[in-house]
């Protein structure tokens, strides 16, 4: 078999992974895994701190380029060397943060003026609130095509698409 024989052959298993990942049938798999955690990448997380220093590189004798200073805000993690991560946030901006200023607690942070938060994972059911863009929620589990979220004491669901800090397709509880 040549070379472009298997490359097209590999694109194939990839989308059709892919294709029943989504629809349930088999878990996720991510093309690449952290060398230090074994965690897919990139996969979200969210500041555990409220002030956090954002690095040129991964150690304390890199320069700061900025200073993240939202408590719970999403960061995606794209990369991983020793007790450093490489994250970047909704706008692309990133660089390296230490492991301590993270947090497995999934955020995600409201792209439109107002999204509902409906009853239950239907467009049909009652709202039971609005959040305003920019605010944080943490999520609560996601569907394929949404996911509970909770901010301010409210609860409901929303349709992906609207908020920063999930995959497209990505099922967690």
């Amino acid at each position: 078999m040549g070379w472009l024989s298997f490359r097209a052959l590999r694109g194939k298993s990839v989308i059709v992974a892919s294709i029943l990942a989504v629809l349930g049938s088999v878990p996720a798999m991510s093309a690449e895994r952290g060398s230090v955690t074994n965690l897919p990448l990139p996969r979200f997380v969210s500041m555990k701190a409220s002030e956090g220093n954002v690095r040129r590189g991964p150690s304390l004798s890199h320069r700061i380029d900025w200073v993240y200073k939202r408590r719970n805000m999403p960061l995606q993690i794209t990369a991983e060397h020793g007790h450093w991560r490489r994250v970047q946030d909704r706008d692309g901006a990133g660089g390296w943060v230490h492991y301590s200023l993270l947090s497995g607690v999934r955020t995600a942070i409201v792209e439109v003026d107002l999204l509902n938060l409906h009853a239950r994972p239907d467009p049909s059911t009652p709202v039971n609130a609005q959040l305003s863009l920019g605010v944080v929620a943490e999520l609560r589990q996601c569907q394929t095509d949404w996911c509970e979220l909770s901010a301010g004491g409210y609860r409901g669901w929303a349709r992906k698409g609207a908020y920063w800090g999930v995959q497209a397709g990505e099922v967690f509880e």
